[in-house]
């Protein structure tokens, strides 16, 4: 979920308002902010536009809805606030964020991108409120501890490596067990979008890529309109699928009369689901842990911050090697203390923690990858020359789940980053 943006960033005027205007807005989200008692956040859910505003222009959005002139507006602000604002001005700011959809009844042009679609959008708050009711965080808890409670008293439940290979053929089980983790992944971002509904908000699944993972996530913004307490619930809603999950394959495991190759398999589900945890905690990326820590924080973007903020340290150390007058200026200068110091700490775990990802990656992530897919290579080239038919399968199946991977890696990361090729070819 992209950061807040802090408010006045505007652009080119994208609206004319004259002084006995009346204006009509889109759906807006106007809320007072968390953190600062003298600010409001203001967004258009439907676009994921969130911005951080005065108090007062919360107070000038209110008068402005009840269609009341703008010169109106101007003279009850500069009485009640002893503000003198340039409303006119304001509304075209707004209008430039596509915030505005008529001044006195003439339409204003769209976005210049469409607004983003949710997915399941039949899917209201009504349906799913009662996910996240008082009796299902009881029964969540009741089954979570029910599983707890028999893995320590049984420990061989307790899912081992050797889980992962329930087959004898590696493509099989590596087939399988990538649609178990396509599985776990789907529900774990439905989770995300089910959350996020239940607070009226729209959201969006996708594929994206972080460092050198490629990850399905759940586009969220809108949830700038809802107070930080119930933000949580989305953040951590994935999260709680997957203990659930765990939990339930833990105790059918445990209790009901499996055969032989279905326990193998949920042993598999289980593992899968369970390595698919730890993955959270590299907060140095934009998991969900992250946007946790980020809200604990009161930080609006931890991550660009913290990434400029490692850009501008790189810059300074190289800044003997720079043409004279060339200054390096610190991001973080204009944040708030608390903001800062959160920054500063969070970018080096961002610097350190990036650095050791793709070094492991680098030095073991890739040549396993490489070293699989030759052999694969071999073995199916092997089959078509009168080596066995089933490993030759096997090899296929391995060739296509991994190669298939990557290939889907390479595709969205162009796909998600055209804005660098863009800029390069100019």
């Amino acid at each position: 979920m992209p950061g807040l943006r802090a408010g006045g960033a505007v652009s080119a005027q994208a609206a004319e308002a004259g002084a006995g205007s009346v204006v009509r807005f889109h759906h807006l989200v106007v809320r007072p902010d968390d953190d600062d008692p003298d600010a409001v956040i203001v967004g258009r859910p439907d676009l994921g536009e969130f911005v951080e505003l005065p108090a007062v222009c919360g107070e000038v959005i209110r008068l402005l809805r009840e269609g009341r002139p703008i010169a109106d507006v101007e003279a009850a602000i500069a009485a009640g606030h002893d503000v003198e604002l340039d409303v006119a001005d304001f509304v075209d700011s707004l209008a430039d964020l596509a915030f505005v959809a008529e001044i006195d009844g003439r339409p204003l042009p769209g976005p210049q991108a469409a607004p983003v679609a949710g997915h399941f959008e039949g899917v209201t708050e009504r349906h799913v409120r009662w996910v996240f009711s008082r009796p299902m965080k009881l029964f969540w808890v009741a089954v979570v501890a029910a599983a707890a409670l028999t893995v320590l008293a049984r420990p061989s439940l307790f899912p081992h490596h050797r889980d992962f290979f329930w087959s004898g053929y590696t493509g099989l089980s590596v087939l399988v067990n990538t649609a178990f983790f396509s599985l776990v992944a789907s529900v774990h971002e439905l989770m995300h979008l089910i959350a996020a509904r239940s607070l009226g908000a729209p959201a969006r699944i996708g594929f994206g890529t972080r460092l050198h993972y490629l990850v399905v996530q759940t586009d969220v913004t809108a949830i700038w309109g809802v107070p930080r307490r119930h933000r949580y619930r989305v953040y951590l809603a994935g999260m709680a699928s997957d203990v659930f999950l765990i939990a339930t394959m833990v105790l059918a495991v445990a209790y009901l009369p499996l055969p032989g190759l279905t326990e193998a398999l949920l042993r598999a589900f289980i593992l899968t689901t369970l390595l698919c945890l730890p993955l959270q905690a590299q907060i140095y990326m934009r998991t969900d842990l992250y946007f946790v820590l980020r809200d604990l924080l009161r930080c609006k973007d931890l991550f660009g911050d913290g990434l400029r903020y490692v850009r501008y340290l790189l810059a300074r150390a190289v800044a003997p090697l720079r043409k004279p007058g060339s200054p390096v200026t610190d991001p973080t200068g204009d944040l708030a203390v608390h903001e800062r110091r959160a920054v500063r700490i969070y970018a080096v775990a961002l610097a350190l923690g990036s650095s050791v990802t793709l070094t492991v990656f680098a030095f073991y992530g890739a040549p396993i990858i490489v070293s699989g897919l030759t052999n694969a290579l071999a073995a199916l080239w092997a089959g078509f020359h009168g080596g066995p038919v089933l490993a030759a399968v096997d090899a296929a199946l391995l060739i296509l789940v991994e190669g298939g991977i990557q290939v889907l890696f390479v595709v969205t990361f162009v796909r998600t980053r055209r804005h660098w090729f863009r800029r390069s070819r100019r």
